[in-house]
């Protein structure tokens, strides 16, 4: 891994999401040294028979129309998806932010942009109802809505045909309580940024503030972490916060929680749009650009 890679640089990032199959990751990498790729990080997994495997590349030149049509010629072959994102660092980058029923994380956010604390495109949000659809008017944001009633299947392949429309770079889940599938997460290998209400690998799953409380824990924090298969298990991007006093209750605690929640999203995202982040075996490493 080259942590001082030219700038000038174009960085191809390749996913591959199908049924499990032999061959696919020679074939894939054979593709990419053809058309002048050097592979700079390569991961794959496999649950219950579903493939998924994460290549990043970069060229010096390239023709995209050729290798984009050399890949999709290559997903027809081995009957796999086969999806191509450019890194173009020229380019503002866009962000499609999940929510559910709390807006704190989602305020602070359209907050930092609005005064110039974060640079982006917010492209699209999308929410399970319309609780803040009014929030995303006034902020200029167009707001779609998926239903999750039915199925978590179906409305995981509404949000993938959303963010693909929209050209998304990094998803946000701004305390959208939903689990998102292996299906979902391969496509968007360390684009997806979450937030966590306890200090990791602690008091894991919905009901943290709660644990804590329940413990008795002196302190309570919140983790901004890249989104994986395994709940809350993701690599590391920052943690914070706070001393609980004598006479905090819950609830107190979670106002807090809460606002702290709201600032460190704020902060992992600012880290990721300013390319300071890089994820080597399953940790988060930051650096200087170049």
């Amino acid at each position: 891994m080259d942590k001082h890679r030219n700038r000038k640089e174009t960085i191809v990032e390749v996913t591959v999401v199908g049924p499990d199959r032999k061959g696919v990751v020679a074939e894939i990498t054979n593709a990419i040294f053809k058309k002048g790729g050097n592979i700079q990080q390569i991961s794959q997994n496999v649950v219950r028979g579903l493939f998924g495997m994460q290549l990043e590349a970069t060229f010096n030149k390239t023709d995209r129309k050729e290798l984009d049509e050399s890949l999709r010629l290559l997903s027809v072959k081995l009957k796999m998806e086969i999806k191509v994102h450019y890194q173009e660092p020229d380019r503002l980058k866009n962000i499609a932010i999940l929510v559910s029923k709390e807006e704190h994380c989602l305020q602070k956010i359209l907050d930092a942009r609005s005064k110039g604390e974060i640079s982006s495109n917010i492209s699209v949000i999308v929410g399970a109802d319309d609780t803040f659809a009014q929030l995303a008017k006034n902020a200029g944001v167009q707001y779609l809505i998926v239903d999750h009633r039915n199925s978590q299947e179906e409305a995981e392949t509404h949000i993938l045909k959303i963010v693909e429309d929209f050209n998304v770079d990094l998803i946000v889940l701004a305390r959208y309580m939903r689990v998102l599938s292996p299906n979902f997460v391969w496509r968007y290998p360390n684009r997806i940024i979450n937030i966590h209400p306890s200090l990791l690998p602690a008091f894991p799953g919905a009901y943290a503030y709660v644990q804590a409380y329940e413990r008795g824990a002196k302190i309570v924090g919140c983790t901004a972490h890249f989104v994986t298969d395994e709940l809350d298990q993701g690599p590391i991007i920052c943690q914070d916060a706070f001393s609980v006093l004598p006479s905090d209750t819950l609830e107190s605690i979670k106002e807090k929680g809460r606002e702290l929640e709201a600032k460190s999203l704020v902060k992992a995202i600012k880290l990721y749009l300013e390319d300071k982040l890089e994820v080597y075996w399953g940790r988060v490493q930051f650096r200087e650009r170049s």
